[in-house]
């Protein structure tokens, strides 16, 4: 790994996830209002399998990692939440933004490294934060991206995370097209970002790499208990086309309340 990308792999990544990334969200999930109109259908729907480890939505604020095009942060709103986006891409930004306005509901989208996020306006701020669709491998050090988690949040405060489960390291269990290495590797490596995979060959070979860290079970529960979260649960979910393999869990950990 060349040693400069190592030490600017958040700028690399930011670059990755910027490409092109409005008109995909155009192309996948619709225009604005089309996207809108699906979810606000069934919010509660939208929101999936995570619906589960809500207690309430009402009058909670959430923060959103990682929240990309807005798909979760949207229902959220519309069932009550006062939800803020952390994200690195402003195409994301501007895409969610546009979906929030069309199902006439509000959220707040910071464009901002999660490591960065204004902690003196946002620590112990939010009573949930949550996360899914895959995101832990974009962070090479999970006990800062773990503590900021923790600073986010109020005592007594929830996260929930969800996110590809480890043995999708030696072997590619959900057919994201990344290559499989050793279940104890600690290595960096340099792979497509998430979405280029959709794309005509010709635009996929132009799109910036984004590099990755992944981890064990072991490295992802230490990181949550050493940071000083209650564990509470940890859930395995299989594979999307393979249930006899897990290809996700959902983390639930607690901030003492004091």
């Amino acid at each position: 790994m060349e040693e400069w990308k190592a030490e600017n792999y958040r700028v690399q990544n930011k670059k990755a996830w910027e490409y092109s990334a409005y008109d995909f969200w155009i192309k996948h999930s619709g225009s604005p209002a089309d996207c809108a109109k699906r979810i606000m259908e069934h919010p509660v729907g939208t929101l999936k399998k995570y619906a589960a480890y809500f207690d309430r939505y009402q009058g909670i604020r959430v923060a959103n990692i990682c929240g990309s095009c807005g798909k979760k942060a949207i229902p959220l709103a519309l069932l009550g939440s006062e939800v803020t986006v952390f994200d690195i891409s402003e195409d994301n930004r501007r895409y969610a933004l546009e979906v929030a306005a069309a199902a006439n509901t509000e959220i707040c989208y910071e464009v901002c490294d999660v490591l960065d996020i204004n902690l003196r306006k946002y620590g112990n701020f939010f009573d949930v934060v949550f996360m899914e669709g895959g995101i832990l491998h974009y962070f090479h050090d999970i006990g800062d991206f773990m503590q900021m988690m923790h600073s986010l949040l109020k005592p007594g405060g929830k996260m929930i995370c969800s996110d590809f489960h480890p043995f999708t390291k030696i072997a590619d269990i959900l057919h994201l097209e990344q290559p499989a290495m050793g279940y104890f590797s600690s290595e960096v490596f340099e792979g497509e970002m998430a979405h280029a995979r959709f794309h005509e060959e010709e635009i996929r070979n132009k799109m910036p790499k984004c590099l990755y860290r992944k981890y064990t079970i072991s490295e992802i529960i230490n990181s949550v208990i050493n940071c000083g979260f209650l564990l509470k649960k940890f859930d395995e979910h299989p594979a999307w086309d393979n249930d006899r393999v897990p290809g996700e869990f959902t983390l639930v950990a607690e901030k003492a309340k004091g």
